[in-house]
């Protein structure tokens, strides 16, 4: 359906920007007998809020007029979360109510405040702007709410998480009583609720988007890793779904810097967006996005809220958010306008569990798949070069005549292809060899979160060395990567028996592990092949392993990383360190009398 009748200025507007349809929210607040009333709205980001406000109060501040009279004082104030949506806010607002004169001014935090104060005394019909720095211009007197007609709070909610409930009654209860008040929120939560009741009248309810309708255009993934492979794990998953922007999400401002220097590392055009920037560093990146210098944006929550990057195809949780109102606005910036998105939240298999709560509570069903391997970004990559614009002639490229008779003169059709995916190749970053981990969910009694155990695809393999040596993973780790050539990261699931210790080994590394305990010294203890044990070698935490041994996964370092127990790395790169060197097959027990070979 077209747009209702609005003020003619801004139907122009809306017109010359190819505004043709309204989106729901737009519709509902230009529903008959709205007018001049106060408005409770739920709407996801990316709905049109900013043009459905725009649009809602028009009548109360032109009128019946064309053009906005002289003003001392502003006569609609906006507040948002961030300045980033402040800015947005701002602009959508300029060019919706450029033929009526209107003068917009915004306040926000990292700007000079002395500009935006003489901004203000020239007279702003319309001020947009954070709840900090506008509280600030109204203690030094240079922000004039009494004559306010209409307040408007964009993603209420998002102001209250971010602790602004204080400055937000600072600024309600210096607006006239009688203005009208449009409150724009994700969700409807207790808090908003009560700060309805006490700042607006009679409000009308709308709820544009129900909770089995959001994010219809988005699909969600769960990626399940291994806890300290979640950066390289980050870097197949940006490879497999590439998309012109995308963004990953971290939980703290640390972690961001982290990301970021790994994804530059592999070369990958990014930047990062965290609270400890200031303004002109923020505008730059954001500018970068749009632009299309840089593809993938690392942020924070907080920094990234009212970020608006065109065409965000991919949105990557590299933290597992909080909660699931976090997880939903993260996801939420990715299949709007109708596009289509991709949600990937990535999964320690350690926080499994916590991941399965927060798509609960968000209402989200995700598929669960591993890591993209080399192989299948390879084939990705195929597809993608296929189904270029370039060669399938959706866009064209001028080319000299000259160079391309010249070219296939020289070369043949072949010779020109493999040059072609080279160079093809040679732009992309480059990807990770990641060890496969089970997506299959832990089975009962498996291990809790933060417990060291994990499902992976491989073999098992029965090590001559079990209690009666008093075996210990310590220098059982290392012995096992010294006899098989692989590193600690290979090895899955380790459980010690009596005489005798199961272990599994990726598939990937199968190979070459054969090829290294076939070669080794007769007198080092013997590696066989062997079934799985009993209860399929699943992990198990504390006292809880199964009958006959201890179960244990590869341990920990000191800071979370990986550990070694005395490990120490030998000169080919492989781990060795302490632990036997050599050991007899025993088939038992230590006989009486006989010595153990065993070195401490």
């Amino acid at each position: 359906m077209p747009f209702p009748d609005t003020h003619p200025a801004l139907t122009r507007a809306l017109a010359a920007r190819g505004y043709e349809q309204p989106t729901p929210v737009q519709e509902a607040v230009l529903e008959p007998g709205l007018e001049g009333r106060d408005l409770l709205v739920s709407a996801q980001t990316g709905s049109g809020k900013t043009v459905a406000f725009g649009l809602a109060f028009a009548s109360d501040l032109l009128g019946e007029g064309d053009k906005m009279a002289p003003t001392r004082a502003p006569l609609a104030l906006v507040i948002a979360p961030t300045r980033e949506l402040a800015m947005q806010v701002q602009t959508e607002l300029s060019w919706l109510y450029a033929e009526t004169g209107a003068r917009i001014a915004s306040c926000i935090g990292g700007t000079d405040a002395r500009r935006e104060a003489r901004s203000l005394e020239r007279g702003a019909h319309i001020v947009v702007g954070t709840p900090g720095r506008l509280c600030d211009h109204l203690s030094r007197g240079k922000l004039d709410l009494t004559d306010l007609r209409a307040v408007v709070l964009d993603e209420a909610d998002e102001m209250l998480d971010m602790g602004f409930r204080e400055e937000l009654e600072q600024l309600l209860d210096a607006s006239p009583k009688e203005r009208r008040t449009l409150l724009f929120s994700a969700t409807i939560a207790r808090e908003i609720a009560s700060l309805a009741r006490r700042y607006q009248k009679d409000a009308k309810r709308i709820d544009t988007v129900s909770g089995q309708k959001q994010h219809a255009d988005i699909t969600h993934r769960c990626v399940v890793t291994a806890p300290q492979e979640v950066e390289r794990s980050l870097v197949n998953v940006l490879r497999y779904y590439e998309s012109q922007t995308a963004m990953v999400f971290c939980n703290t401002r640390l972690l961001v810097n982290q990301v970021q220097a790994a994804l530059l590392e592999r070369g990958f055009a990014s930047v990062a967006i965290s609270g400890e920037m200031g303004q002109n560093e923020r505008s730059r990146a954001i500018e970068s996005l749009r632009s299309g210098a840089a593809r993938v944006c690392v942020a924070t929550d907080v920094a990234a809220r009212g970020i608006d990057v065109p065409a965000l195809g991919l949105v990557v949780h590299a933290s597992v958010p909080s909660s699931s109102d976090t997880f939903l606005h993260r996801s939420g910036r990715t299949g709007r306008a109708g596009r289509k998105g991709v949600s990937v939240l990535m999964v320690p298999f350690n926080q499994r569990r916590k991941a399965e709560r927060v798509l609960a509570q968000a209402r989200v069903k995700a598929e669960w798949e591993p890591v993209p391997t080399a192989e299948a970004i390879a084939e990705q990559d195929a597809q993608r070069l296929l189904e270029d614009p370039i060669l399938t002639g959706e866009t064209s490229v001028a080319v000299p005549e000259e160079i391309v008779a010249k070219l296939t003169e020289r070369f043949d059709a072949t010779q020109l292809a493999c040059a072609l995916v080279g160079f093809h190749k040679a732009h992309l970053p480059r990807v990770e060899d990641i060890r496969p981990v089970s997506v299959e969910p832990p089975a009962r009694g498996a291990a809790r979160e933060g417990g060291r155990g994990y499902e992976m695809s491989g073999s098992w393999f029965r090590l001559g060395v079990g209690r009666s040596e008093k075996a210990d993973p310590k220098w059982l780790i290392p012995l096992i990567c010294r006899l098989g050539g692989v590193q600690k990261r290979d090895i899955g699931n380790i459980c010690i028996q009596q005489d005798d210790t199961l272990f599994q080994i990726s598939d990937e590394k199968l190979a070459r592990f054969n090829s290294c305990r076939a070669g080794a010294e007769q007198d080092e203890v013997t590696i066989e092949p062997a079934e799985a044990p009993a209860g399929g070698g699943g992990p198990r935490r504390g006292r809880g392993g199964p009958p006959g041994g201890r179960r244990f996964g590869a341990p920990k370092g000191r800071f979370g990383g990986p550990g070694g127990g005395g490990r120490r790395e030998g000169r080919d790169g492989r781990e060795g360190g302490r632990g036997p060197s050599s050991f007899k097959r025993r088939s038992g027990p230590a006989r009486s009398g006989e010595k153990s070979t065993r070195r401490r």
